[in-house]
């Protein structure tokens, strides 16, 4: 027999270690390295079987000389002299298998049988290699030797293998969870946003199902909001959480409208650790009173990821198999990686949706502001004639006699004029700003909160927004609203004349005794006409316009002792100018 310095030895050494610059299939290798072995120890048959971390079974990867049948067969930890190598981790010899009780056999003119585990850098068994020969005693125990040295190069190279692959898939799983990430920020509508989920999921991870769960903290209820389950609705999959999509079972299913308590659900666990939780098997009868499940009889093993903001459980991303899997760190990470991408598009949604009703709040209130300043505006005009018809009227010097019915007509003409100057007054008061309501504001917390509004809405336009702040700290003494009601209209005009996309630039500057704030954007311009008539009512350059927003910016402006205008405007954009006095101190 060869020893492990002779030149036969080390070419097979280089053999089996030289398939890791040749191929980066694993059972390519595997085949590859069985071969070599056979033929090194001119064997009858041989195997190499892996252990299956779920089943825990040895399961035979690749043989030669073996029945086709052999494959589907898995030995038990300790079964047969395979499975005692596999559980105490030692190489046997054995010249006569007739005479051995632990041999199962595979074949039967198989006489003589080595076997040697193959052990990964921590010191774990992962499989076996197997040589057998149909002759008595024809191996020797330096052939054991040279079986555990070609085992263990053999291990080394499927190791590295096996790691390259891992790492080739943790790069596709980035890219995949980037991309995800990418897409799920954009989903504003959370219906679509829990199917784009469920179905990355699934794909991702591979599973046979996937389901997002809603938490109600409040109710202490539970609610299927999305289910994807490819293998019961065709090849290209279905999200959906309706009964369709689900075979019956006795035990029944959720249901997208119902609110399940807590405490039947499965999903309960995992609210309730605030971790990850796993089963391995739900077809067992102690599930059978679970009723958050879905209704597939193929469903075995279930990873249920916390969505958690801040400590609290939002809802919960259920990852479900058709067999029963133990899940790895792997596996574990990249669930919660996308459950917290769930949860941030989810929050983000949400949040979209209040900035949307928030301006749609403050589109109402413009409107009503815009009914006042407009009644003002009426009442401002009906002022002076009817102060010239009060003082003309009072300055005839009409005297009547007391019984002179015409003295009672006049008495009523001046309650009647006193009458109509109350109500004229108490609009112009109405629709002035009054001074209590002004306070001392930072002009950066002032526009940044203003554009925090309206940032999704320029997002979505392809519109950038940039603020470069004032160089120094600068206060002023307004009413946060109404400021915040000029800047919104001036950006959403910007956004009105930029139908493309383009850039908004909010500057600020000022000198000892005022601020300035500039909005400039890329638009198209103000039409040369228009130019010295902007803050004029009721003119608007654009279909649907009212033609009150910059006169009533106007009005805002002027009521804080300060104003708007026009800088400049052309064909590659328009800049406005705010300019509001800087606070005492």
């Amino acid at each position: 027999m060869p020893t492990a310095n002779d030149p036969r030895t080390l070419s097979a050494l280089y053999n089996i270690s030289s398939l890791l610059g040749k191929t980066e299939d694993a059972g390519i290798a595997l085949r590859a390295i069985l071969a070599e072995i056979i033929a090194y120890f001119d064997a009858s048959s041989g195997s190499i079987a892996l252990l299956n971390p779920d089943s825990g079974r040895l399961e035979i990867e690749v043989q030669q000389g073996l029945p086709d049948d052999s494959k589907e067969s898995a030995l038990r930890l300790g079964q047969g002299i395979t499975g005692w190598v596999a559980f105490h981790g030692r190489p046997q010899l054995v010249p006569d298998v007739t005479a051995d009780p632990r041999y199962v056999s595979m074949r039967a003119a198989v006489r003589c049988e080595m076997a040697a585990p193959m052990i990964d850098d921590h010191g774990q068994t992962f499989g076996v290699i197997n040589v057998d020969s149909d002759t008595l005693a024809s191996f020797a125990p330096a052939s054991l030797e040279q079986l555990i040295l070609f085992t263990a190069e053999a291990s080394a190279v499927m190791q590295r293998l096996w790691q390259f692959y891992q790492l080739k898939g943790k790069a596709r799983q980035l890219e995949t969870l980037i991309t995800i990430g990418q897409s799920l920020v954009t989903k504003l509508e959370q219906q679509e946003l829990f199917e784009t989920v469920t179905r990355e999921t699934c794909k991702i991870i591979q599973g046979r199902a996937c389901a997002l769960y809603l938490y109600n903290t409040a109710r202490k209820t539970v609610r299927l909001a999305a289910l994807y389950s490819p293998a019961t609705s065709g090849e290209q999959g279905r999200t959906t959480s309706g009964e369709h999509s689900r075979p019956p079972l006795p035990h029944g299913g959720p249901h997208q409208s119902d609110d399940l308590p807590l405490d039947s659900c499965l999903v309960a666990s995992a609210f309730a650790t605030r971790k990850q939780v796993e089963f391995a098997n739900i077809q067992s009868p102690e599930f059978l009173d679970v009723i958050d499940l879905p209704r597939d009889p193929q469903l075995h093993s279930v990873l249920v990821t916390p969505m958690l903001v801040e400590g609290d459980a939002l809802g919960a991303l259920a990852i479900f198999t058709g067999h029963i899997h133990r899940f790895n760190n792997d596996e574990k990470r990249l669930a919660a990686a996308l459950a917290s991408l769930a949860t941030v598009a989810l929050q983000n949604a949400r949040l979209y949706s209040r900035v949307f009703h928030s301006e749609e709040s403050l589109r109402k209130n413009e409107q009503l502001t815009t009914l006042g300043l407009l009644a003002a505006e009426i009442a401002h005009e009906i002022r002076n004639p009817l102060t010239v018809i009060k003082l003309l009227f009072g300055a005839l010097g009409l005297e009547f006699a007391e019984n002179d019915p015409r003295r009672t007509d006049e008495r009523l003409i001046r309650e009647k004029l006193d009458q109509l100057e109350a109500i004229v007054t108490r609009v112009l008061n109405f629709a002035k700003a009054p001074a209590s309501l002004h306070s001392r504001w930072s002009v950066t917390d002032i526009v940044t909160d203003t554009l925090m509004l309206v940032r999704l809405k320029v997002a979505q336009g392809k519109i950038h927004l940039r603020f470069d702040p004032p160089p120094r700290p600068t206060i002023v003494d307004v009413q946060k609203g109404q400021i915040q009601q000029v800047l919104l209209n001036l950006v959403l005009n910007s956004t009105q004349a930029m139908p493309e996309g383009g850039t908004i630039t909010v500057r600020c500057d000022g000198d000892a005794h005022h601020v300035f704030i500039d909005v400039a954007d890329t638009g198209t311009g103000i039409p040369a006409g228009l130019h010295e008539r902007v803050f004029d009512s009721f003119l608007s350059g654009r279909p649907g316009g009212t033609g009150l927003g910059l006169a009533i910016a106007k009005r805002i402006m002027l009521s804080h002792a300060g104003d708007i205008a026009l800088v400049s405007t052309s064909p590659a954009g328009t800049t406005m100018r705010l300019t509001l006095p800087l606070a005492k101190n």
